[in-house]
């Protein structure tokens, strides 16, 4: 079984914020394989809201960013699923808006999501859809932390919309979803 996890935080606060990009991309994934985004179940026991297509299993997590890794643990041991075959989705400030990288253990430099997957797992080797959101300017450039929780403007969500088709495409191709074409 695979497990897709898209990475966010929970709230109305932080929808369309670039640290929400994990959760974008699974809802789009859900429309290219024309779910019912209804049969989408919270479940307290994994501190997410799931979906299951087949044999993957699609996440989003409940927890905030910085203790997400306690949902991917709960949903990994109960279905006892390789780590091999957890695909976490997120934001990658070391990458810029419009690129995206699918890689195996490597990367971001820092991201409290991902450090909190590899403590709960005890390791780093999974696979990570890193999508790149670094649309900052060198004279204007913000910390970080604020970046993330910042909103896309219009045009950054063009691009990114594009990018995120892409993500989907790519990743239905590797885990042999069947996407309907658009």
């Amino acid at each position: 079984m695979n497990l897709i996890v898209g990475l966010g935080n929970p709230g109305d606060k932080y929808c369309g914020t670039r640290h929400n990009v994990g959760f974008m991309v699974l809802d789009k994934l859900v429309d290219f394989l024309n779910l019912e985004s209804s049969s989408k179940e919270d479940s307290a026991k994994f501190k997410s809201a799931i979906q299951i297509i087949g044999n993957t299993t699609l996440a989003w997590p409940n927890t905030f960013m910085n203790k997400v890794g306690e949902a991917v643990f709960a949903i990994i041991n109960y279905y006892k699923i390789s780590v091999n075959d957890l695909y976490v989705v997120h934001d990658d400030l070391d990458i810029r808006l419009g690129q995206y990288k699918i890689q195996f253990g490597v990367g971001p430099k820092v991201h409290g999501g991902i450090l909190s997957i590899e403590h709960e797992l005890g390791t780093k080797d999974f696979n990570r859809i890193r999508v790149g959101i670094d649309n900052r300017k060198l004279e204007d450039r913000m910390p970080g932390e604020q970046y993330v929780l910042e909103k896309f403007s219009s045009a950054e969500l063009e691009v990114l919309d594009r990018t995120i088709d892409k993500v989907v495409k790519d990743l239905a191709v590797c885990l042999n979803l069947p996407i309907l074409e658009s």
